[in-house]
């Protein structure tokens, strides 16, 4: 039989990528392990700072663990000092300028113990080998749920490879190191998603509210998809519905094991904001008052969005886009510049992905944008890269002094993808509403 005309071509494309991906993934791997870490604890001794458990997870284990079997409150004092004295090994002193400003606490919303609650009677070493995994494994597996909310068919080599570069991000690699929670909810929004797209609304609606112990990152995806589904009540009411008696549960529950715990969380939630100095990125790119107007400007043209495209079809290209813009918004505005958190960029990244081909197509500036945005992304691996190559013929002094190089881009990433989701959604409210992502499925990727 013939083979048939640009087959062999694209599967060596394929084979080449992968192998990029491999390349990448072991990069950053050695970039964490063997230039990252080993200067922090350098600097970490340098400065008698201790460095704890590094596992943003303990302090969450140890609250639920207090209230579920000592019914202390975890909000308190007490408490915060028993976690510090075990994620640092002493109570932080104030009076010590190098002594870590996290102080710690638990600031979650108290519901958070239905989720731990069968992990509270296990050793924490052996909790955090678990949740490891469950969060590399969580992270892997939103790539294709990601794929079937966007209805993007794609060879299963091309999805191997996506596969191995979402869990290489740095931000990725982060949030696994420290057990960090927004890996779960970003795993739980995919989830979400993916049961949209399969017309499962109940189970999504339920998804979408387990997903809120972590309200800073759900708040506009829930009004979005709030709106969505009360702009077609009798099709779309079980998500709704869903979500709020799941959040109503959650709450109500939460205030049964600990009366009260609504205001202590805020209060939590004050003294987090005053310890950790968030700031959102725009406000560290173009001063508080840029950021803040900025920011404005485009919380505003998201709800604009968000309104024109309420009645779209869960398998609509606006609305896959308008749902990716939300996320993308969400890491931009919330107060507090981490790099895990940009697991959410996934959809949108996703997008760009897909509709690379049309950016090119536009000459100048779609196609400077679209460079810009490829480099801005692609420079942790870049430079990840170099420092492996470095490492074969400078000392380790040498390279582990370049430490930042592989993150000088990384507040930029949801920066320069904002104005490529734009332009993707400009051109669809101008009256594609009708046009299905199944009706423009790439399958050469």
């Amino acid at each position: 039989m013939a083979p048939v005309p640009g087959h062999q071509p694209q599967k060596h494309r394929g084979l080449y990528l992968l192998l990029l991906a491999l390349l990448a993934a072991g990069s950053m791997l050695f970039y964490v392990q063997k230039i990252l870490i080993p200067y922090q604890v350098a600097d970490a001794a340098a400065h008698h700072r201790p460095r704890g458990t590094l596992s943003d997870l303990y302090p969450r284990w140890v609250g639920v663990r207090d209230l579920l079997l000592k019914h202390e409150d975890p909000y308190s004092d007490e408490v915060t000092r028993e976690i510090q004295l075990g994620y640092y090994g002493r109570v932080l002193d104030p009076t010590r300028p190098d002594d870590p400003k996290d102080e710690q606490r638990f600031a979650y919303p108290v519901y958070v113990v239905f989720l731990l609650a069968p992990t509270v009677k296990m050793p924490f070493g052996t909790v955090r080998i678990g949740f490891t995994w469950l969060l590399l494994i969580l992270t892997a597996v939103s790539v294709p749920l990601w794929l079937t909310f966007l209805r993007w068919k794609v060879r299963r080599v091309a999805v191997v490879t996506l596969i191995i570069f979402a869990i290489s991000t740095y931000a990725a690699v982060q949030g696994i190191k420290l057990q960090q929670l927004s890996l779960l909810v970003g795993g739980l929004l995919a989830i979400c998603a993916a049961l949209l797209a399969a017309g499962q609304l109940l189970l999504a609606g339920v998804c979408l509210g387990i997903a809120s112990i972590k309200p800073q990152l759900v708040v506009l995806l829930a009004a979005w998809l709030c709106l969505w589904s009360v702009s077609r009540w009798r099709e779309r009411k079980n998500f709704a519905i869903a979500f709020l008696v799941t959040v109503a549960v959650l709450v109500v529950g939460g205030q049964f094991l600990l009366p009260g715990w609504i205001a202590k969380f805020v209060d939590g939630l004050k003294a987090y904001t005053r310890y950790t100095q968030g700031v959102p990125t725009l406000d560290l790119l173009a001063t508080p008052l840029g950021g803040t107007i900025l920011n404005s400007f485009i919380v505003f043209g998201t709800a604009v969005v968000c309104w024109r495209a309420k009645r779209a079809a869960v398998d609509s290209q606006i609305f896959v886009s308008t749902t990716a813009l939300v996320l993308l918004v969400t890491v931009l505005i919330v107060p507090m510049i981490a790099p895990y958190n940009q697991v959410l960029l996934l959809p949108a990244i996703l997008l760009i992905l897909r509709n690379w081909r049309e950016f090119l197509g536009n000459r100048g500036l779609g196609r400077l944008v679209l460079f810009l945005a490829a480099v801005v992304v692609l420079w942790q691996w870049l430079a990840s890269i170099g420092l492996l190559l470095a490492s074969f013929v400078l000392p380790p002094s040498t390279v582990q002094a370049a430490w930042a190089l592989p993150l000088w881009a990384s507040i930029a990433v949801p920066v320069v993808i904002l104005p490529l989701q734009v332009v993707v959604l400009r051109k669809l409210l101008r009256g594609e509403f009708g046009v299905t992502v199944s009706d423009t499925v790439n399958h050469s990727f």
